[in-house]
């Protein structure tokens, strides 16, 4: 029986692991967290990535423990419309997407690997050709390793040198919350060098993320300043933000990955956000690892050179980061003029342009 060495127990890592077990292969994941859970944060899916997880048997339980996201559209700091979704035109062509919380989706995946597989507390610390990995606990081979070890992937330096992730130009925050009032229906909204957005979760709760123009690793990243810039934005989000515990706000800095050469090399493969990290501006960052696993495996299972799955994997990854890249770094525009010029393109773009234009990432099927 071929065996599979998965570096990275995320979301990659599980979906690699469950795709190559179903395809009859021994598998082994090793994390280096001392035990495999996820931060308090909201997940989209969108459909191309609902049928990876129906191919790795697990699409029907996530789907339980989702709800349907109904996407309003963009608005302005004022809470005028920018742009409308067509929610039954997107429903029709491609499915409905969904939001549920990254930690229940982590769980499922979890469960469908089995625990001997899974050994964490390991620091991987480095992979040697003929599919050794080095790591605290000694060595373990395997016929192929994966990486799947985020953005700072130990196993892509190994294969490709020291690539270093870009900063956006943004920071973010994110947060799950309790509103006092139901909220329905998803939404965002594009001030100037300024975002904010929120989707509702399975259990009421309120996830919400904003953006902010700001130099790397500036300080002030709390609740405070989420106020502070967003506090006399539209309802509801005063309210979400009033319901928001300091301890639960998340702050990051967006980074990306330039685009590899590669990825795959001798009996190593990158996936997820160690072989294309992206800005979110598309949610595809998670769907795109799930179909990474689901490809690879095909690939590796079929006996053929892993190239087929570079060649498969890297173009598509490539066109979804730059797309989301660029949209973006027009959301983030401050310039009064840009955005208003911003404004009244999005009010003239008819809702079938944008329907047309998400047919490339979400017309993928396994």
């Amino acid at each position: 029986m071929p065996k599979v060495i998965v570096v990275g127990g995320g979301i990659a890592g599980l979906a690699t692991a469950i795709a190559f077990q179903r395809r009859g292969w021994e598998i082994e994941v090793l994390e280096k967290a001392a035990s495999i859970t996820e931060v308090g944060a909201g997940l989209s899916i969108w459909p191309n990535a609902l049928r990876a997880l129906d191919a790795l048997g697990v699409g029907e339980q996530v789907r339980a423990r989702a709800l349907e996201e109904g996407s309003a559209g963009i608005r302005d700091a004022k809470g005028r419309w920018l742009s409308r979704t067509d929610e039954a035109a997107v429903r029709a062509r491609y499915g409905s997407p969904i939001m549920m919380h990254r930690a229940d989706l982590l769980d499922i995946l979890r469960a469908a690997v089995p625990e001997t597989a899974l050994r964490t507390g390991i620091s991987v610390t480095g992979v040697r050709a003929g599919g050794t990995v080095a790591h605290s606990r000694g060595e373990s081979t395997g016929d192929l390793v994966v990486g799947a070890d985020g953005i700072r992937s130990t196993v892509r330096r190994a294969l490709l040198g020291d690539i270093q992730p870009r900063y956006s130009g943004y920071t973010a925050w994110r947060v799950v919350v309790a509103p006092a009032e139901p909220i329905t229906r998803m939404g965002e909204t594009w001030g100037r060098g300024e975002r904010f957005g929120y989707g509702v979760l399975a259990d009421g709760r309120v996830y919400c993320f904003a953006t902010a123009n700001a130099p790397a690793d500036s300080p002030g990243g709390g609740l405070a300043e989420l106020r502070r810039r967003f506090g006399d934005w539209h309802d509801p989000i005063p309210a979400l933000l009033a319901a928001a515990d300091e301890a639960a706000v998340l702050h990051n800095d967006i980074y990306d990955l330039p685009a590899l050469k590669s990825f795959v090399g001798e009996r190593i493969a990158l996936v997820g956000d160690a072989a294309h990290a992206m800005t979110p501006n598309l949610g595809q960052g998670a769907c795109q690892a799930l179909e990474d696993a689901v490809v690879l495996a095909r690939v590796a299972a079929a006996g053929g050179p892993l190239t087929a799955y570079d060649g498969e994997r890297r173009p598509r990854t490539r066109m979804i980061a730059s797309r989301s890249y660029r949209i973006g770094a027009v959301a983030q525009w401050e310039s009064a003029p840009l955005v208003a010029l911003r404004a009244a393109i999005m009010r003239l773009t008819p809702a079938s342009a944008q329907f047309k234009a998400l047919a490339p990432v979400l017309d993928w099927t396994c």
